[in-house]
This record gives C-alpha cells, sequence and structure tokens, in this order.
C-alpha cells in the first residue's frame, strides 16, 4: 500500500512527508522534485511569500546513492519565513477559510487552525507526488497538468503529444496550453488585484499509458475515481472534481455519453491491448477501474479567500462587527493548483499501480506488469 503523510505549518520550521510503500530499486532525482516545487512557487498572479521561499527536497530517508531502499522515504523542505512563534493571533476570522469553524472546534485561537489549513502545506504533497512520477515513468507513464480556465477566460489548448503540450504549458505564465492568451489573462490579474479581490478557476490533469484495471469494482474504497475525487477534493481551496466529461454528461442523452469499443490489431501491444475508442467521454475510468484510455481530471478551484479588500467578518472577543483579518496572500494561485493537483493525481495512480502489481521492488513490479499484459493479450 503506497500512502504518505504529511506534517508542518506554514510558517514552522519546516514541512515533512512520509512517503510508505515505495518499491525498493526506483532511481531517484531529487531534482525532478525541485522542478515541481519552483513551478509550484510560479505562475502569474503570486504574493510575496513566493519572493520569500526558496523551495528545495532534502532525503531525511529511505533512499541511498539515489535509489529507493523499499523502507519509508522522509522528504523535508524547510520554511526560510520561519517566523510561527513571534506571530500573534487574528482576532476576525476571514470568510473562506477554516478560521472561526477551527477556532470552535478546537476552543483555541485562530493561529491554531490557519497554520496547518494553510495551501503552504501542498509543498510537500507536491513532493510526493513528484516523487510518485519517477515510478511511473518507469512504466512509461506521463502526467500533465494545466489551467483551463482563469476566471471567466475559458482557455482554448493547443495540441500536441504530452511532451510538445509541456513545453507548451512551461512557456505560459499561468501554465495554460495556449499562450496567445496570456495578456488577456494577466490584464484579468492585474485589474482583479487593483480591486482587491482574488479569482479562481479549473484546472484539467490528464493521464497516458496507463493499463487495463488500476483500482477496483469491488468495494466502495477501492474505485479509483472515488480515491482521485477524494485525493483532489482535500486540496485547499478545491470545491468540486469531474472526471471525464463529469457533469456535463448528466445532460446528454446516453447516446451522446458512452464510449463505443472498437478493436484495432494493430495496437495489440499497446498497453490498452488493441482496444480503442473514438471518444473518451469517460475520461479513462469505468467501474471505478482504468480502462485503456487517458486519465482526465478536472478542479474548480475558488478564488483565495483573503482579500486585500476585506469582507465584513466579526471580532470574536467582542462579537462586534469589524472587518476580517488579513494576511499576505495571493491575488490568484490557479497555476500553482493545476501543479498541485498534477502531483495529487500522480500519487495516486502511483498508489493503483502497486496495488496492482506490487510494492516490493521495481523489478518484481516489471515482472508482473508483463505477465499481465502477456496472458490479457491471449485472453
Amino acid at each position: 500500500m503506497l500512502r504518505y503523510l504529511t506534517a508542518g505549518e506554514s510558517h514552522g520550521k519546516t514541512l515533512l512527508v512520509l512517503v510508505d510503500g515505495f518499491p525498493a530499486g526506483v532511481e531517484i532525482e531529487t531534482a525532478s522534485i525541485d522542478v515541481e516545487l519552483k513551478r509550484r512557487q510560479g505562475g502569474y498572479g503570486r504574493g510575496g511569500r513566493m519572493r520569500i521561499e526558496t523551495d528545495k527536497v532534502e532525503v531525511m530517508s529511505g533512499i541511498w546513492k539515489n535509489t529507493s531502499l523499499g523502507s519509508p522515504i522522509a522528504l523535508q523542505v524547510i520554511n526560510r519565513d520561519y517566523k510561527l512563534e513571534r506571530l500573534e493571533d487574528l482576532e476576525r476570522p476571514r470568510p473562506g477559510h477554516g478560521d472561526l469553524t477551527g477556532a470552535v472546534k478546537y476552543l483555541g485561537p485562530i493561529r491554531a487552525v490557519l497554520e496547518r489549513a494553510s495551501a503552504r502545506e501542498t509543498t510537500v504533497r507536491v513532493a510526493a507526488g513528484a516523487l510518485a512520477k519517477q515510478l511511473l515513468r518507469e512504466f512509461e507513464i506521463e502526467v500533465i497538468g494545466y489551467v483551463a480556465e482563469l476566471g471567466s477566460v475559458v482557455i482554448d489548448p493547443q495540441a500536441g503529444s504530452v511532451d510538445q503540450q509541456r513545453s507548451t504549458r512551461d512557456s505560459s505564465i499561468v501554465y495554460s496550453l495556449n499562450p496567445d492568451q496570456d495578456e488577456q489573462i494577466k490584464q484579468l490579474i492585474d485589474e482583479t488585484s487593483k480591486a482587491g479581490d482574488t479569482l479562481g478557476g479549473i484546472v484539467e490533469v490528464r493521464v497516458e499509458g496507463l493499463p487495463f484495471g488500476l483500482g477496483s469494482h469491488a468495494q466502495w474504497d477501492c474505485k479509483l475515481d472515488g480515491r482521485i475525487a477524494q485525493a483532489v477534493m482535500s486540496v485547499q481551496a478545491i470545491k468540486g472534481v469531474e472526471i471525464g466529461l463529469g457533469f456535463e454528461a448528466a445532460r446528454r442523452p446516453g447516446s451522446q455519453v458512452h464510449d463505443p469499443i472498437e478493436y484495432d490489431e494493430k495496437q495489440r501491444e499497446n498497453s490498452h491491448l488493441g482496444y480503442v475508442r473514438p471518444t473518451n467521454n469517460a475520461g479513462g475510468l469505468e467501474a471505478g477501474m482504468t480502462n485503456g484510455q487517458p486519465l482526465v481530471v478536472r478542479a474548480a478551484k475558488k478564488p483565495i479567500s483573503t482579500l486585500s479588500k476585506p469582507l465584513p467578518s466579526i471580532n470574536m472577543e467582542s462579537k462586534e462587527p469589524e472587518s476580517a483579518s488579513y494576511e499576505r496572500s495571493d491575488v490568484c494561485a490557479v497555476p500553482a493548483a493545476s501543479v498541485i493537483i498534477e502531483n495529487v493525481v500522480a500519487f495516486e495512480v502511483a498508489a493503483a499501480l502497486v496495488d496492482k502489481f506490487g510494492s516490493d521492488s521495481l523489478s518484481e513490479m516489471k515482472a508482473r506488469w508483463e505477465l499481465f499484459h502477456q496472458m490479457a493479450r491471449e485472453q
């Protein structure tokens, strides 16, 4: 079972992730993890915190001579902006955050909740996902995330291979698949910033090269679509998740939703075993299992809750109406969300891969992968 736990506060000394169940024998490049951490800090619309931090991963355990040992892998990202002990509590909860709810739940200060509820925690979730992607690449499984909509702007993606689209995305200031729309989006972000407001958007993640049968139909908590939805919804500020057509499927008749099944002998050696579909409305998942098609996941991120022109709130001491407290924040973190969701999805796919093909060693996983596909072709 491949899983992880995180620890740390937004302005604490460090952020930690403990990855358990990672197979032995995978060559690990920490530089690849650092690339993802840097991408998470980027994108137009970020705030001052990202100019302070320079996130880099430190391996604390589980890797020897750049190779995974099969034991728990501990990764650390140190906070340069460590000042938790010097910070005062907030008196006025911020609408949209967990300030009020957490303070009431734990019968304590807002600070005790906001430091852990902060999206800064996703730093090490990205590190865990970047680690998982190095396992996926051993099986030629590729993951790409990008911004599909930002505020009121729908972005028309430019076509291409995963590598081509990755290059296109990395040339965009908002991590979209159409840099030609960057200037329009930049103007929208600038106008929103001047108005003291914030922006949300929709991000999309696509996973290609998946085999049949990751996940299971047999029990509700084993269905891969359910596991992915839970993981993505757990990311701060995500308010909706779609797979494939998602909500649009509810608006169409079945004949315009379900993907016809065809067979192409020429593609028999591929991971989809020659079973091809003219459409992918299911988003690569049927009955909780991958069906050989690309996995397509979308997530809706609400606008950031901390506004430079704060919304009405109350003073927790006096219970009198006052404007909400303000702490340094972004105007738009949708590009960062695309990086986070990409890596969160990658980890869940890797966990399902381990469930299917084992977790002791990479060599054993590859042998089981080959045996499964051989048996499936002979079916």
